[in-house]
Order: structure tokens, then C-alpha cells, then sequence
């Protein structure tokens, strides 16, 4: 008995917390929504701003600029108003949702591929494109989930801040601009995938829509329901087929991050490999099977070092096929033993002795030279007061390839100064003594 007292007291506080009576409005939100959803008037100027912003956003990869975006768009409440058309049989509003989300579409469309085809700016890498071009199924978990938090505040009674942050989580209107980059950059990739991503946030969010609208029971308009069934069944078989591409794309997200995760744990456990190192590595993802590249420095990875390196990559799942080593920055390091050393001592200290002998054979070589032009002063002194007397100092001297004498006279004992003849006669003399055409006498009177 007091088991039962407590299962129920348990059920009635479960009840309790997760009940939504009392909170939640139904015929405003109803009202609401169908107000929200045709586009006239300020909504287009509004959507107009809001695909401006989210393409500069995106061209300069700013993220709080396109999350401004996000919250600025009126993109959301068509597809809301879908769901709610699902969800209560009602045709007309139905048509409606449609047309003003199709009218909201090309005028983005138009707005982004015209501001990318106008923009000077270049992004070197944009990341926050190519973030909207490879939707996978973890996208449509966020639009479902968002669009449950969309409709939930739509139909409470306090309304709060949670249509913000559906609107940056679900983020309709930055895959719209990247389709817009696509096009206008021929860039067929990002068009796709950009397009396949609206289109995954349009059909969950609707989705989840209809689901609680119909948990929360809004009021049904009246068509008749096998006919709407049979309408909610396609909605349905269109939903199947939009799920299978992201399943394959989340499917190799996954595979992706397991690669990546691998090889950054296989290369901290290798950094170091006896006197090699690994001082980058970069994986390649573009293609299968993916690829992982290791740069070394330091020494050579030795055959043994190789083959140990490849079968520990195994054990984190990463296969001989997948490694390329690049050894940019290792030399080659001979390992000698005694007698290697010995022999190569002996030959630098050969090599020594060799450079020392031919550096005394040059200088040798030098001094022999300097002896062949050394002149015969003393001697060409006599012989030239031998024929002139009145000569007193003799001084010969080469500079470069030029022999000078210079000689001083003097007129002691009545000795007469030689005359310009005699002087050339000496020039002459000496040309022919010392075999040289290169030669200039000068003469100093003696004071």
C-alpha cells in the first residue's frame, strides 16, 4: 500500500514537471503564426538586409555578422506556417506557406549571387562557406529539435528568447547566401550542398512543426483527412529521401574524425624516434583511403625504426598504405668502429701533413722569387763611380715594374756635374746591366 502511495506520488510530480497545461496558448500561437507568414511590407526590406549581412558575414568570415543575420531573417515563420498547415488539414494556408517561402527564396537568391558577383573582397579561406556546403544527418537532428523549441515558444503563454536561439541554430538564411556564392562563382559544389542544407532545416523544422501541433492539439480546419493523409504520407516519402544523402555525409564525418583523431594520437606517441623526430604531419581526407603524411628530422630513419613505425600505426587503426614518411630534414649518420675511426684519423692527419708541405713549398716558391728580383746595389754603385767619380750616394730601388736610380753628385776636388748626355748614358748603361727597359735615373744635387 505505501509502494503504491509512493509510484504515485512519484508519477503525479513526474506529470507535474513535464505537463503543458496552463502554459501554453494555443489559439494565439495559432493567430500568430498565420499573421507571420505573409511577406509584405517591412519583411521585405527586412529580408533584403538580413541576406546582405549574412553575405558580408560570410565573405569575411565573420561569425557574429552572420549570426546578426540569423536573427534578423523572417525566413523561419513560412516554414512554421507549413508545419501548422500539416498539422490542421488546412489547404489554403498550406499554398500560402509556400508561396511566400518560394517568393523568400529567389529574392535571396537573387540578393547574395548579385552581391557576390559585386563584392571586390576575396576570401583565402572561407570557412564559414564551406562549413554550409556538407549538411549531414547531425543537421537535421539541430532542425528538428530546433523547430520542436520554435513551435513550443510560439505556444506558450510567456514568451521568452528561445526563437533567437532557434534561429542561430537552425540558421536558414546563411545556406541561402552560400547557394547565392555558388552561383555566382560557378562554384556548383557549394550551390548543392548549401541548397541541400536549406532545404534539410525547411523540411525538419516543418516536420517537427506538425508533430506538435498535432501533441498540442490546435484546432483542425476541416478538409477532409484521407485526402490530407494521403498528402502527409508523400510529405512523409520526402522526408525518407532527404535523409539519405546526410546519412552517407554523416557517415563519413565520423569516419573522418576517427582518422583524424588516429593519427594525431599515433604521431604524440612517436614524436620522438631514437635520434629522428617527427616535426609535422598534416592527413589528407579528399580521398580514400585517407592519407597520413609525417615530415622527419634529425637522422635517417633506419629500416628496423621504419618498420616498427608502421606496425604501431596498426594498432591505431591506420594501415602501410596510409602512411607516406617524408624525410625533408634528416642526414645520413654512418655509425664506425675502432678501426673505421683509426683510418679516418690517419687520413686527416695525412691530409694535414700534405696541405702543410705544399704551404712551405709555396712560400719556398715566394722566397725564391723575391731573391730573383733583388738588385745588385753595392755592386752598380762602384761601378758607376768607377766611370763617373763626381758621383757620391747611389740608391736603387723597384717599385712595381719600374727600377729608379737615384744618385747625388758632388764638386769636391774639382769635379764637374755630369751633363744631361752623360745622365742618359747612365740610363742606358743600366737598362742594358740589369736587362730591364724599365728603368728612370734620377739626380739629386748635393747641398
Amino acid at each position: 500500500m505505501a509502494k503504491t502511495k509512493s509510484s504515485q506520488r512519484v508519477k503525479a510530480y513526474i506529470r507535474s514537471r513535464f505537463s503543458l497545461s496552463g502554459y501554453i496558448d494555443v489559439p494565439a500561437a495559432n493567430e500568430n503564426i498565420r499573421n507571420n507568414i505573409p511577406f509584405r511590407g517591412p519583411n521585405v526590406y527586412i529580408l533584403f538586409v538580413a541576406v546582405v549581412i549574412a553575405s558580408v558575414g560570410l565573405n569575411v568570415n565573420s561569425i557574429p555578422v552572420i549570426i546578426g543575420a540569423m536573427l534578423i531573417s523572417p525566413l523561419m515563420s513560412p516554414i512554421i506556417g507549413f508545419g501548422l498547415a500539416l498539422g490542421t488539414n488546412d489547404t489554403e494556408l498550406l499554398l500560402a506557406s509556400l508561396k511566400n517561402l518560394g517568393i523568400m527564396f529567389v529574392i535571396s537568391l537573387l540578393a547574395s549571387t548579385l552581391y557576390f558577383l559585386l563584392t571586390p573582397l576575396v576570401a583565402d579561406n572561407p570557412t564559414e562557406l564551406l562549413a554550409r556546403t556538407n549538411p549531414s544527418i547531425y543537421d537535421v537532428f539541430i532542425a528538428f529539435f530546433g523547430g520542436i523549441a520554435g513551435i513550443l515558444e510560439l505556444a506558450r503563454k510567456d514568451k521568452g528568447t528561445v526563437m533567437s536561439g532557434v534561429a542561430i541554430a537552425t540558421a536558414l538564411m546563411p545556406p541561402l547566401c552560400t547557394v547565392g556564392y555558388g552561383i555566382a562563382n560557378l562554384n556548383w559544389h557549394y550551390a548543392g550542398g548549401a541548397l541541400y542544407l536549406f532545404f534539410i532545416n525547411c523540411v525538419f523544422i516543418a516536420l517537427a512543426t506538425f508533430i506538435m501541433v498535432k501533441y498540442l492539439k490546435f484546432p483542425l480546419v476541416g478538409e477532409k483527412e484521407g485526402k490530407f493523409r494521403r498528402r502527409i504520407i508523400s510529405y512523409g516519402l520526402l522526408i525518407v529521401v532527404v535523409l539519405v544523402p546526410s546519412v552517407f555525409s554523416a557517415y563519413n564525418i565520423v569516419q573522418e574524425n576517427r582518422f583524424t583523431n588516429a593519427a594525431t594520437r599515433f604521431v604524440k606517441s612517436n614524436l620522438s624516434l631514437g635520434g629522428t623526430y617527427v616535426y609535422d604531419y598534416s592527413t589528407d581526407l579528399s580521398s580514400k583511403p585517407y592519407t597520413l603524411t609525417l615530415h622527419l628530422a634529425g637522422e635517417a630513419l633506419s629500416n628496423d625504426m621504419r618498420a616498427k613505425l608502421l606496425t604501431e600505426a596498426e594498432q591505431y587503426g591506420i594501415m602501410h598504405t596510409q602512411i607516406e614518411i617524408l624525410e625533408d630534414a634528416t642526414i645520413e649518420v654512418k655509425r664506425l668502429d675502432e678501426s673505421e675511426i683509426m683510418r679516418d684519423w690517419l687520413a686527416a692527419t695525412q691530409e694535414q701533413l700534405r696541405l702543410r708541405d705544399d704551404s712551405i713549398r709555396s712560400l719556398q716558391t715566394q722566397i725564391e722569387a723575391y731573391k730573383a728580383m733583388e738588385l745588385p746595389s753595392a755592386q752598380i754603385a762602384d761601378e758607376l763611380r768607377a766611370q763617373w767619380p763626381q758621383i757620391q750616394t747611389v740608391y736603387l730601388a723597384r717599385a712595381d715594374s719600374t727600377i729608379f736610380l737615384v744618385f747625388t753628385e758632388t764638386t769636391a776636388n774639382k769635379h764637374v756635374p755630369l751633363k744631361n748626355e752623360e745622365v742618359e748614358r747612365i740610363e742606358q748603361w743600366l737598362s742594358v746591366r740589369l736587362q730591364t727597359n724599365s728603368v728612370q735615373v734620377v739626380r739629386v744635387n748635393e747641398k
